[in-house]
C-alpha cells in the first residue's frame, strides 16, 4: 500500500528531536523524501550540533526512506533560502514545508529582558516567515510557469498564543502571530495551489517537561507522546488535504480539535461621551463569553454544547 505522501518532498524544521522528529519519521514512513532541519541547539536556542538532524536522517534511511540533513538557522534569510534550494537540488522538487522549530525563554513580563523577547520572537515568528516566504515564491514561480502546484505550508502555533499562558508573553505573542500569519497567508496563496494550516500541539518534549511540577509518569509519557501530533501533520502534507486551508488544529495526546478564530461578540450602539462608556461596556461584558482557558474552554466550564468530539 502506498503512503499518503508517496513521491512528495517535505522540509521539517526543528526535526532533530521531539515533535519535529516525529513529523519527519511519519512523513518518510508515508513515502515523502525529507529535508531534516535542526541547528541542534539547547531549549533556549543557545549552541549548535548537527548530530540530532543526522541521527533522524539515519533513522529514515534505515527504514528505506530518503532524507538529507540541514543545519541552517530558520530565522536567517539566506539560510531559509538554502533550505528550499537544498530540497529541490537533492530531490528535484518541494511540496511541503513544516515550520516547527522553536525555543523557550520564559519570564514574567516585568522581568523579561530585551534579549529574551527578541530571541523567541525571532526563532518562532521570523523562523516561520522566512522559510514560508522563500517556499511560496518557489511555488508561485511554478504556478506562473503553468506547472500544477499542490503545495503545503504547515505552521506550529500554541495554546500559549491562541489562549494565553502566564510567563510567556514572548512565546505567546509569537505563537499568536503565527496563527494570524497562517490565516492571512492561506488567503493570499490559495490562487497558486498552496494551502496554509497550523497545528497547536500539546506533548511532552524537552521544551515542556521542565515546566511540570512533578516528573511525568510512564502513562503520562504515552498519553502525551509527540508521536500523536504527527498524523495530522502527515495528513495535512498529503494530497487529501487539498481543500483545507487557513485552519488551526489543536492536538493534545489522543484529542484533536479545530481552534476557532476570533469572532465578533455582543454589539451595541457606540457613544461619544466617555462617561457613558461605563454602562456600554457593562452591557457588552454581561453578554460576552469569558476568554478561554488553556484548554480552549470557557473559564467557568466547557464551551458551548457539542464541542467535545
Amino acid at each position: 500500500m502506498m503512503g499518503l505522501c508517496e513521491g512528495r518532498v517535505a522540509i521539517v524544521t526543528g526535526a532533530g528531536r521531539g515533535i519535529g522528529r516525529e513529523h519527519a519519521l511519519m512523513l518518510a514512513e508515508h513515502g515523502a523524501a525529507v529535508v531534516v532541519n535542526d541547528v541542534g541547539g539547547a531549549p533556549d536556542g543557545s549552541g549548535s550540533d548537527a548530530t540530532p538532524a543526522e541521527q533522524v536522517v539515519a533513522e529514515i534511511e534505515a527504514m528505506g526512506g530518503r532524507a538529507v540533513a540541514n543545519a541552517d538557522d530558520v530565522a536567517d534569510w539566506d539560510g531559509a533560502k538554502r533550505m528550499i534550494d537544498q530540497a529541490v537540488d537533492a530531490f528535484g522538487r518541494l511540496d511541503v514545508l513544516v515550520n516547527n522549530a522553536g525555543i523557550l525563554r520564559d519570564r514574567m513580563l516585568v522581568n523579561m529582558s530585551e534579549t529574551e523577547w527578541d530571541a523567541v520572537v525571532r526563532v518562532h515568528l521570523k523562523g516561520t516567515f522566512a522559510p514560508a516566504r522563500h517556499a511560496a515564491e518557489h511555488w508561485r514561480n511554478q504556478a506562473k510557469a503553468g506547472e500544477e502546484v499542490d503545495a503545503r505550508i504547515i505552521n506550529t502555533t500554541s495554546v500559549s498564543g491562541i489562549y494565553g499562558n502566564i510567563g510567556q508573553t514572548n512565546y505567546g505573542a509569537a505563537k499568536m502571530g503565527i496563527a494570524g500569519f497562517t490565516i492571512i497567508a492561506a488567503l493570499e496563496l490559495a490562487r497558486y495551489g498552496i494551502t496554509v494550516n497550523a497545528i497547536s500541539p500539546g506533548a511532552l518534549t524537552r521544551l515542556t517537561e521542565g515546566l511540570r511540577a512533578e516528573p511525568p509518569s510512564e502513562a503520562d509519557r504515552e498519553a502525551q507522546s509527540p508521536r500523536w501530533i504527527a498524523p495530522i501533520c502527515t495528513w495535512l502534507a498529503s494530497p487529501l488535504s487539498k481543500n483545507v486551508t487557513g485552519r488551526v488544529f489543536q492536538v493534545h495526546g489522543q484529542e484533536i480539535a479545530i481552534a476557532e478564530s476570533w469572532h465578533r461578540g455582543p454589539t451595541t450602539d457606540n457613544v461619544d461621551d466617555p462617561e457613558a462608556m461605563t454602562d456600554v461596556v457593562a452591557r457588552l461584558m454581561a453578554d460576552a463569553r469569558p476568554n478561554a482557558d488553556m484548554h480552549g474552554d470557557d473559564a467557568e466550564g466547557p464551551g458551548r454544547p457539542g464541542r467535545t468530539i
